[in-house]
């Protein structure tokens, strides 16, 4: 079991407050590791407190990942206050639906690629990339381990990453950038010792899905495809992360990990 130890390492992760990201959080402090948790505000102590009874220590950075001088400060300062970065978790993303003959530009700019706002940026794939360079810069600078690993970024994709999806033009557009980006940054840094790679969740029953969910014809449609016989559940992301950031996956680099109880293999 020690392939899939992370004791004595410390994950930044975004998005730790809910949903997938707070079972991938505590999926990581259970394998050993130390948590640095960024959030909007320090209202919902819950990942953090249940981080704290693993016995692990954690931390919660403020930060408005939609604001371009609040993502460029963020990484410094937790370098700053002493905090060793090898493994990077982007789990934060928003999510607007609407048919794409009418979709919003103000909601393209804030899911997708650009804003009309100074200083904003789109939190799906701008903010990632800002917060891989900033990590992955750092973890440049750091000792190899025994395995020749400086650190593990992983991302979170979606299935909209290999397929259109249905009124989420934005997201689709931007989860694709994030594979994209993935592989981009595995073919540099992969061979510095910084195993870049990405999660595509399948349809979960989360707070993003609750549109879905509530559709009654558009739920069936979904969980008929779905070989598993149903939604998945922030709890079924749990192993693959821990893998994915431990040794375990020391020769795997650029790869978009699919979990979605067999929906791409339909």
């Amino acid at each position: 079991m020690d392939l899939f130890s992370l004791k004595g390492r410390t994950a930044l992760v975004t998005g730790g407050s809910r949903g997938i990201g707070h079972a991938m959080a505590i999926a990581l402090a259970e394998a050993g590791a130390d948590i640095v948790l960024v959030q909007r505000d320090t209202n919902n102590p819950a990942t953090k407190e249940q981080i704290e009874k693993l016995g692990r220590r954690a931390s919660i950075y403020t930060a408005d990942l939609a604001s371009q001088e609040s993502v460029s400060r963020l990484v410094s300062t937790v370098i700053q206050d002493g905090h060793d970065l090898d493994i990077l978790l982007n789990c934060a993303g928003i999510q607007r639906r609407h048919p794409s003959h009418v979709f919003p530009d103000d909601d393209w700019d804030e899911v997708g690629f650009f804003s009309p706002l100074p200083l904003a940026v789109p939190v799906n794939l701008t903010t990632v990339f800002t917060l891989c360079r900033d990590v992955g810069a750092y973890m440049l600078t750091r000792t190899p381990n025994a395995s020749g690993q400086r650190g593990s970024i992983i991302n979170i994709a979606s299935l909209v990453s290999f397929q259109g999806g249905l009124t989420v033009p934005a997201y689709a557009a931007a989860k694709g950038g994030v594979a994209q980006l993935t592989k981009a940054l595995s073919n540099e840094w992969a061979s510095r010792g910084i195993n870049v790679n990405a999660i595509a969740p399948g349809y979960v029953a989360t707070d993003m899905n609750t549109a879905l969910i509530q559709d009654q014809e558009r739920a069936a449609s979904i969980l008929e495809r779905i070989p598993a016989g149903r939604w998945g559940t922030p709890e079924d992301f749990k192993g693959s992360v821990v893998y994915l950031a431990s040794r375990a996956s020391a020769y795997v680099s650029g790869e978009v990990h699919t979990v979605d109880g067999g929906w791409m293999g339909r």
